[in-house]
């Protein structure tokens, strides 16, 4: 960021690349997706681009990294960072499933990272509190294929069925809220770029829309309409070098 806010912390919001199913708009929670070949595509376009030594991802400012433990997420971070610089090697949080050829590929095994986490060039872990939305029966589903179905068992008489209101959001908001005090608990005291202080959050794209939300203190039921591409680098900030004025930063000028 130029400026006055070049060095205020930032959180940066990384979506797994392309699958089948983002194609198609199926509902992707716990199913283990792997990434397209131009999903694999877009993740190296975009480390390219954007992660690396004196870019706008600078591995030099990153404090920490958390990833879902979904296969594409941990194959996406693979990816963003393969042979960047090196560093310390991370830590596991949480259960993670199962590794498949495509981990094989970047070096993430069935724990972890594997040896992605020495291309990182700070700590990272994987959590549970980034896993996608759990969706339940409506796993696989297209959101019209869920309003069909419910409107078949004369469910939802008064308004459409909503993910944001009726997904069980008091859930996710919870383990969210954890990861964000989680992360303010490293950028306090950090405000003015005494110590490194950037986070990079890789996960999948309802999960880090509401991060975006519950960042922004807002109930994740709050129609605030966001996008965010397979392969796609959302920013969260503070205003004013201050810890207690969240922001999303619409725009910022590119290293």
């Amino acid at each position: 960021m130029p400026g006055k806010d070049a060095s205020t912390p930032r959180v940066f919001l990384v979506r797994h690349g392309e699958t089948a199913w983002t194609l198609s708009g199926r509902f992707t929670g716990r199913s283990e997706i792997s990434l397209t070949p131009h999903g694999t595509t877009q993740v190296q376009r975009t480390a390219a681009l954007l992660f690396g030594p004196g870019k706008l991802v600078d591995p030099e400012r990153i404090v920490k990294m958390w990833v879902s433990p979904r296969v594409r997420a941990r194959v996406t971070a693979g990816l963003l960072f393969k042979d960047r610089e090196t560093g310390r090697k991370g830590e596991e949080e949480g259960k993670v499933g199962e590794g498949k050829k495509e981990e094989e590929e970047v070096g993430v095994g069935g724990k972890g990272l594997g040896k992605v986490g020495e291309g990182l060039g700070e700590e990272w872990a994987v959590t549970e509190e980034l896993a996608e939305w759990d969706y339940g029966l409506y796993e696989g589903l297209l959101t019209a294929e869920i309003r069909r179905g419910r409107k078949e068992r004369v469910l939802d008489a008064d308004r459409a069925w909503d993910i944001w209101k009726d997904g069980s959001p008091e859930q996710v908001t919870a383990r969210l809220d954890g990861l964000i005090a989680k992360v303010r608990g490293l950028q306090r005291g950090r405000m003015n770029g005494e110590e490194k202080a950037d986070v990079v959050l890789v996960a999948h794209g309802h999960i880090l829309r509401a991060f975006a939300k519950r960042w922004l203190e807002y109930p994740l039921e709050f129609p605030l309409s966001m996008m965010l591409e397979p392969g796609g680098v959302g920013i969260l900030s503070y205003q004013h070098h201050n810890i207690e004025e969240p922001a999303f930063l619409l725009g910022m000028g590119i290293p």
